[in-house]
């Protein structure tokens, strides 16, 4: 048998004896409302994420560490998160090669050694949260939504699974669990940040390269970072606003 995790959460919870908010907590958590555990005020924040394109190293960390927490597929079809690596030529700039062995999900091979012409850089890439998001306008269920707290997820209980949603998201971020039918993609780790926990991807990160940020509190280091860098988002052409900053990143990047 393979359980859920709410199931398994269900089946532990009557081993414990628990009592005021902590009871309170744990059943939020295991009827899959972390949001609802006492101590979280969704109206009290607002989720971004920066990523830092200098410090990134194509590790694969994240991309390891987010399969591993959501239970995601170890197919490369099926990411929350992945990397892609860019070799920008000074020759032809417009034209970069990308390449994503894996989603990134092993590191990347070397490939450019000794190519001192080339700039050489990692992307990752994951869902953008966006404040006006496509996919939440063209979901006909309402399954997909904008939580109050900046973070856009999906309810699998309504969603129908008809991929309109897929279909209408720029940044290729959303696909269809072959095990559910339904959508799946990256939740900012919902499960996590309404505990208090940083993202699963952010806390396994050896460079810091990502950085979960609340735009809500001042005291954030998100918005010295938004102040002081060149800070971009992928495809602003789109009009999105997206939620997921870039600091150093390329002109190139598709």
């Amino acid at each position: 048998m393979n359980p859920t995790r709410r199931e398994f959460l269900q089946a532990s919870g009557v081993l414990l004896v628990l009592s005021g908010s902590a009871a309170a907590a744990w059943d939020a958590l295991a009827a899959g409302q972390p949001e609802a555990a006492p101590g979280y005020d969704m109206f009290a924040h607002w989720w971004g994420m920066t990523i830092d394109i200098e410090t990134c190293i194509g590790c694969g960390n994240c991309v390891r560490a987010c399969k591993e927490e959501n239970d995601v597929l170890r197919d490369p079809r099926y990411s929350r998160t992945w990397v892609e690596r860019y070799r920008v030529s000074p020759r032809d700039m417009e034209h970069p090669t990308v390449d994503s062995p894996d989603g990134g999900y092993a590191g990347f091979p070397e490939r450019y050694a000794g190519d001192g012409e080339a700039k050489v850089f990692f992307v990752p890439k994951l869902c953008n949260h966006c404040t006006a998001s496509p996919c939440v306008q063209v979901c006909p269920v309402g399954a997909t939504f904008d939580s109050p707290d900046g973070v856009v997820l999906v309810d699998r209980e309504y969603c129908l699974g008809c991929r309109y949603c897929v279909q209408a998201c720029p940044y290729g971020c959303r696909f269809i669990d072959p095990r559910t039918h339904t959508v799946d993609k990256c939740t900012l780790c919902y499960h996590r940040i309404t505990k208090g926990l940083t993202t699963a991807c952010v806390e396994t990160c050896p460079t810091g390269a990502r950085q979960l940020g609340d735009l809500k509190d001042p005291r954030d280091p998100i918005h010295a970072f938004l102040r002081e860098r060149q800070v971009h988002v992928l495809k602003p052409q789109m009009a999105t606003h997206a939620k997921v900053y870039y600091g150093g990143l390329d002109g190139s990047v598709r």
